[in-house]
């Protein structure tokens, strides 16, 4: 038996998690969970590095005391965010930017008079989203050009890491959200990062997941009692893990959705696919396990159900996500519709007065209570994924049968039922935990205990119960009927 310690960190938590490998089999125990979110300061978002630091080194300390013999850990964490140190001291250059701060809202002066959006596609096949890393670093040049001096940055997972004694590098699958990659070289794009003004020198080295990456420090060892337990790159991209965790079938086409705050659709393919098609649907290459790419489509998901409770939590008495699903049960289906990804949607604020402004700006009418609000997301959500589904079966000329959600999202079964009806095909959901999954897949990989991401998935198989769900013939013809008005809205 081996084990294996797992820290994953998503938007809006964080969890530690045990892994046991035995007889192919794979067992799971959650020793730590936290909390983790935007921090505002100074006009700013920002996450609370030292804080996210510290939680880790509790998980440790309560996994140690449940598993003293740990063969590794890995981290992996959302895309795209970054923290600065010091070359020679290592210490924190400043609080890490979140990605839905808004000082990348000038692209055009920043990035896109140096290289176009277009260009940047067709060069790195990522999807132009303006919290991406390209954006991020062009944006803390301008306004902090000392950070960039004598100082090296990581991308976040690495500097979870680096914090736990990991070496000074950043993992391919994390890098690969940057949308400063050459994705068929797999390195670093240094034209587009010259063509920016950004020193090469604060770019780290890439390392392929699924290998070692140093040991846990001296100080952490003394600290908590235990021995030189190896850091290992996972598929440090939370999505890579999450994929590399899909209970895929032997045979067949299938297509995925790593739900959670953001919902993942896509396909797993073996080489780069860029075409004007593909850009203008807002398709992305990213990195997955064993050179695999992640062709895939970024969607607003969970983030749009949590906003409106946060709200809610605040200017009402407590609600629980239960009681929102509830509360869309009892609503009138498609009577209002929103575009997920609409713009108004990505920064924190008041989520259920915007989706009642959309629905007033797009001619649906006046919103009445707040079941019609939780409606709405849910009915747009599955009408959306069935519109990036098509889009992507288009895209890649394949036809799929079979879909896979995997992550948090599965737990609502509401939003997986209305997913399989607007698709009119099953949809398979589980694990919940696949990102934590195929972190301790990878490291398990990395240790030479399972040989291959084919023999993984036969493991995840194997280990975990997944639930599918069958489509209502009369709820997909409902759905049917709102289909195009849906894609005018979500155009």
């Amino acid at each position: 038996m081996s084990s294996f310690l797992a820290f994953d960190l998503g938007a809006s938590s964080g969890r530690a998690i045990i892994g046991k490998l035995e007889k192919g089999r794979l067992s799971l125990t959650e020793v730590h969970r936290f909390a983790n979110g935007p921090t505002e300061k100074d006009g700013a978002i920002y996450w609370n590095y030292p804080q996210l630091c510290s939680e880790l080194k509790e998980g440790l300390r309560k996994a140690l005391a449940v598993e003293p013999q740990l063969r590794g850990i890995g981290i992996d964490t959302w895309g795209v965010d970054y923290v600065f140190f010091d070359k020679k001291s290592g210490t924190m250059r400043r609080w890490p930017y979140h990605y839905r701060d808004t000082r990348t809202n000038s692209p055009e002066n920043d990035v896109w008079c140096k290289i176009s959006k277009k260009e940047l596609y067709e060069r790195t096949g990522i999807q132009c989203m303006l919290l991406n890393t390209v954006y991020q670093l062009a944006a803390h040049h301008r306004m902090h050009p000392e950070d960039f001096k004598e100082s090296f940055f990581l991308t976040m997972p690495d500097a979870l890491a680096y914090a736990l004694g990991g070496a000074r590098t950043s993992e391919y699958t994390e890098c690969s959200t940057t949308n400063l990659l050459d994705p068929e070289k797999k390195e670093w794009d240094w034209e587009i990062i010259d063509r920016l003004g950004l020193p090469r020198d604060v770019f780290p080295e890439i390392v392929k997941p699924c290998t070692f990456s140093g040991t846990l420090s001296e100080k952490l060892q003394k600290e908590l009692g235990c021995g030189p337990i190896p850091i290992i790159k996972v598929g440090s991209h939370d999505t890579a893990s999450a994929v590399a965790a899909v209970p895929a079938p032997e045979q067949g086409s299938w297509a995925y959705i790593s739900a959670g705050t953001w919902a993942l659709l896509g396909a797993e393919i073996d080489k780069p696919f860029r075409s004007e098609e593909s850009e203008k649907y807002s398709f992305t290459n990213e990195g997955g396990l064993d050179g695999k790419i992640r062709f895939l489509s970024n969607i607003m998901g969970s983030w749009l159900f949590q906003e409106t409770r946060r709200i809610w939590n605040e200017t009402k008495s407590p609600i629980s996500f239960a009681e929102m699903e509830d509360m869309a049960r009892s609503a009138e289906p498609c009577k209002f519709l929103i575009n997920p990804n609409d713009p108004s949607f990505v920064t924190p604020g008041d989520m259920p007065q915007r989706i009642v402004d959309f629905c007033k700006r797009t001619g649906q009418g006046t919103i009445t209570n707040d079941g019609e609000i939780v409606r709405a997301i849910y009915d747009s959500l599955a009408l959306y994924f069935r519109s990036k589904l098509n889009i992507l079966a288009k895209l890649l000329g394949v036809h799929y049968q079979c879909l896979n959600v995997v992550g948090g999202g599965t737990k609502d079964g509401l939003l997986m039922q209305l997913t399989a009806d607007a698709l009119n095909f099953p949809v398979v959901a589980g694990p919940v935990e696949a990102t934590a999954i195929g972190n301790l897949l990878a490291q398990a990989m990395a240790s030479g205990e399972i040989t291959s991401l084919s023999e993984a998935r036969k493991v995840v198989n194997g280990s975990f119960e997944v639930k599918t769900y069958v489509p209502d013939a009369n709820r997909h013809a409902f759905y049917q009927k709102q289909f195009e008005r849906f894609e005018k809205l979500a155009k």
